[in-house]
């Protein structure tokens, strides 16, 4: 119980380092060291059960510790020589050069700004509730192993994400322990005059203020933004308490002080970034607030400012389908927003349409975060290559006229930082045969290709290492859970026995949400109860994960499972462990067999997990969706199923739980199990070793940042670059060439097509036309002609297509342009073409940025 008593002055009070030992406060404030492995040693080396007891957290470990045991380690030579070793990798960590300082530019300032409202680092500051926490985390972590110019923005929960516990029916409950700020890895950020940093945005009738907060994440610095401050009303105190906690008016205030807070965080610090990148479109406000600036700032005008934030700023999406996303009723952006849009010298109609707030009946829809984040972004991904096609269809409303597969929206594959998520025996085993340098290359395909060296036999004993800490880890967590409980005695002696090290070990783990099924194994009891139990060839099932506290589906799944490890029978083959964190996902990754992954396609948009188990010799067996469906073949693991999506959605689940029966009866068990010389599983073991060699350089997140900085960040640098420069002369015409563009666009028409087409040619053949184009006041300049050409499909559409330009010829005939071009015909079958127009200027960064396309009527 708390305390009526207010305190009337406060101040922090630091653990008092001997003098020998005070690199470890450097060190602890540096979240590099969750990724490297001495680090987490010298930790443990101090005092190993308050490194558990504290959440592995080393600011508040080194403030509990016994100042005696401080004083003993400054004197032991051992230990002394243990931190000097960490504090030179530390500090020769953050002078190497770096793969963007070698192949872009060198620069110290910040030039991309990285927006998520969540951030998964480490398990003792819990900003994060899953997936794209996580991947942000693992995001921010490689680019400061690549040295991408990166500063990250975020908020910071005084709550976080709920901790989980089951009654004893297996009903999820939630509790919010608080976030203690001052024990955590972080540091305020503070005035010269040593007042907290705060900034002040602009809410209805009155401002919330936030302190500002610094994660140091190796060379990156992450800003997280708290509105727990004294100058706050004790309701606005709380806007930042809980990650997606509270209802939607919670959620668009949080928004605001993310996206509008976090440019006038950035702005205060005096960090002036050209890029910015919104994960997710929890973030979106921020492009309203860039546009804001340059109108009043720099008196651009509306469409001016529009393209100038537009061309230098990045959109991820993660979700697959429209019930994801945020949205805010007409009348709730109208109470935070009436004070704002006339900043932006737009009508109000007009500001709602940057989130698609009405229908194509002219009726009101709610504001959607992610239509603002698809009008404010010209650079747009999806997460893996199925995801992209994906995001095309439930977005093609922007694109009406253009082809799907020609929509703007490209896809980066996610990945994980390997370092992170990789065991310290295996770290320590790619370190002997693949040599210290995958660390910093991991994208380098010769370096695991000597995966292949590795013996068997000790590949093996790392695995077996990391089984056996899996299932003493288990244990512990069982037996806490029924204490908790206040299980039977005869319960618990049990649960100090549970699992074999010995025996097949799946592992599922998630976010409990209906789509991703996590009982579809438990379609047939009496099949799944026979393979489990098989005396010979036993099988044991670990799940974990947090269904959302208003999900009571997927609390309902995570009920099923804990009452199936329950029946005699299956007792010692099911488990569920309660809180899945980054704590207990690294036991998990590190120590199964198999991961197990049963979305239903195409709902996963990614999916990073089972990348994690794959540095750890782990085999995946999944659904064809997300990364898998770029990431399978027979040789790296097993899929279920052949990537058939169905409209039944209860006859997909019984397909695809007898086609996941059937892969373990008739390959995943017996390959486990077929044990030869020096018992060995060798198939087994060359089914690991060619996961980890193919999919190593390719899933993880330093390949994915350069991804993003050479095909998204590094572009918009330089168009903000150009559009900038010379007083904006760029954008100024490009401004210009709009407004003559929006206004002649609708008199854009293609008058007459002509084509040598015979009804019958032969492969190798060309396909000559012309076109007449009458353009009003545009130039030919000022378009694009093609030819749009490919077979035809049943229904008479073009498919397969290719685009073939048409070349202005000179000639004007009556107020049309004439086009011409040649298509080579390379494939046989009935083909057709049709001819279109789009708009062209050197600053569009996007063929169909503008959304403009006239095409060829059938008529002509």
């Amino acid at each position: 119980m708390s305390s009526f008593v207010k305190a009337i002055k406060t101040f922090q009070v630091n653990p008092t380092l001997p003098q020998e030992m005070n690199d470890l406060r450097e060190i602890s404030l540096n979240l590099w060291w969750s990724w490297h492995h001495d680090s987490i040693g010298l930790f443990r080396r101090l005092d190993r059960n308050l490194w558990e007891q504290t959440d592995h957290n080393p600011v508040l470990m080194l403030g509990s510790i016994d100042q005696e045991k401080l004083e003993r380690a400054a004197q032991d030579e051992g230990f002394k020589a243990h931190l000097e070793r960490v504090r030179e990798d530390l500090h020769t960590y953050l002078s190497e050069s770096t793969w963007f300082s070698r192949t872009q530019f060198h620069t110290d300032e910040p030039v991309i700004a990285y927006f998520s409202a969540e951030y998964g680092f480490t398990e003792c500051l819990r900003s994060y509730s899953g997936g794209l926490g996580i991947l942000a985390g693992d995001h921010i972590k490689s680019a400061s192993d690549t040295g991408i110019p990166l500063v990250g923005v975020g908020l910071l929960y005084q709550q976080g994400y709920f901790r989980q516990y089951l009654n004893n029916d297996g009903w999820q409950q939630e509790f919010y322990p608080e976030n203690d700020f001052y024990n955590l890895p972080i540091i305020r950020m503070n005035t010269d005059d040593g007042s907290p940093l705060t900034i002040a945005i602009d809410f209805p009738g009155r401002k919330v203020y936030a302190y500002v907060w610094k994660v140091q994440v190796g060379r990156i610095s992450v800003y997280l933004l708290d509105t727990n401050v004294p100058q706050n009303s004790a309701e606005d105190r709380t806007i930042t308490n809980q990650l997606y906690g509270g209802d939607n008016e919670t959620r668009i205030k949080q928004e605001i002080v993310l996206g509008i807070g976090g440019v006038t965080a950035l702005d205060a610090l005096g960090i002036k970034p050209v890029v910015f990148h919104m994960n997710e479109g929890h973030s979106a406000f921020l492009a309203l607030e860039r546009i804001r600036r340059w109108i009043a700032d720099d008196k651009l005008s509306t469409f001016e400012a529009i393209t100038l934030s537009r061309q230098s700023t990045i959109f991820t999406t993660h979700t697959p389908v429209p019930a994801g996303i945020d949205e805010f009723s007409v009348s709730l952006m109208q109470t935070y927003f009436r004070q704002y849009y006339p900043q932006l010298n737009m009508k109000w109609n007009e500001f709602l349409e940057l989130g698609s707030a009405k229908d194509s009946t002219g009726s009101s829809r709610p504001f959607n975060m992610a239509n603002l984040a698809l009008q404010m972004a010209s650079y747009i991904n999806g997460v893996s290559k199925l995801h992209r096609e994906v995001s095309r269809r439930m977005w093609q409303k922007f694109w009406k006229k253009v082809p799907i597969d020609e929509i703007p929206i490209e896809s980066v594959t996610n990945g994980v930082h390997s370092n992170s998520w990789i065991s310290a025996e295996m770290s320590n085993l790619f370190d002997r045969y693949l040599g210290p340098g995958w660390k910093r290359n991991a994208t380098d395909q010769n370096l695991w290709d000597r995966i292949m060296e590795i013996p068997d036999e000790e590949l093996w004993r790392v695995h077996e290492r990391r089984k056996d800490r899996l299932v003493a880890f288990t244990r512990r967590r069982l037996v806490e859970q029924l204490k908790r409980r206040g299980g039977l005695g005869s319960d618990i002696k049990a649960a100090r026995e549970v699992l074999n090290s010995e025996a097949l070990t799946i592992g599922f783990a998630r976010r409990f949400a209906t789509y991703k099924r996590g009982t579809l194994l438990f379609k047939d009891l009496d099949r799944l109860a026979k393979i489990l139990t098989n005396p010979d060839y036993p099988v044991q099932l670990i799940f974990a994960g947090k269904a959302h506290p208003k999900d009571n589906e997927g609390k309902e799944l995570i009920k099923e499972i804990v009452h199936l490890g329950r029946r005699d029978d299956l007792r010692n083959h099911i488990v569920f462990l309660e809180n899945y964190d980054i704590a207990m996902a690294r036991y998990l990754v590190q120590g199964v067999d198999v991961w197990l992954n049963t979305p239903r396609r195409p709902m996963e948009a990614s999916g990073t997990s089972g990348m994690k188990v794959v540095f750890n010799g782990g085999i995946n067996l999944s659904i064809l969706d997300g990364w898998w469906a770029e990431a399978y073949n027979p040789e790296v693991g097993w899929a279920i199923g052949a990537g058939e999506e169905y409209a039944d959605l209860r006859y997909q689940d019984w397909v695809e739980a007898n086609a996941l029966y059937d892969v373990l009866e008739k390959e995943v068990i017996p390959q486990f199990y077929d044990v030869g010389q020096n018992d060995l599983p060798r198939a087994w073991i060359a089914k690991m070793k060619q996961s980890l060699r193919q999919l190593g350089p390719m899933f993880n997140t330093n390949r994915m940042v350069k991804e993003y900085a050479e095909s998204f960040y590094l572009p918009a640098f330089r168009q903000s670059q150009i559009l900038q420069k010379n007083d904006r002369k760029e954008l100024k015409e490009l401004s210009t060439w709009r407004e003559k563009l929006i206004s002649a666009w609708n008199d854009v028409r293609i008058l007459q097509v002509n084509s040598d087409s015979p009804e019958e040619t032969e492969v190798g053949s060309a396909l000559e036309v012309e076109a007449f184009v009458h353009l009003a006041e545009l130039l030919p300049s000022d378009v694009i002609v093609e030819m749009y050409i490919g077979r035809l499909s049943p229904t008479g559409e073009i498919s397969e297509a290719r685009a073939v330009p048409l070349e202005f010829t000179g000639e004007e005939r009556e107020g049309a342009y004439r086009f011409k071009g040649t298509a080579k015909l390379e494939r046989s079958g009935r083909h057709g073409f049709s001819v279109r127009v789009t708009p062209f200027h050197r600053s569009l960064v996007k063929h169909f940025e503008l959304g403009m396309v006239t095409w060829a009527d059938n008529s002509i």
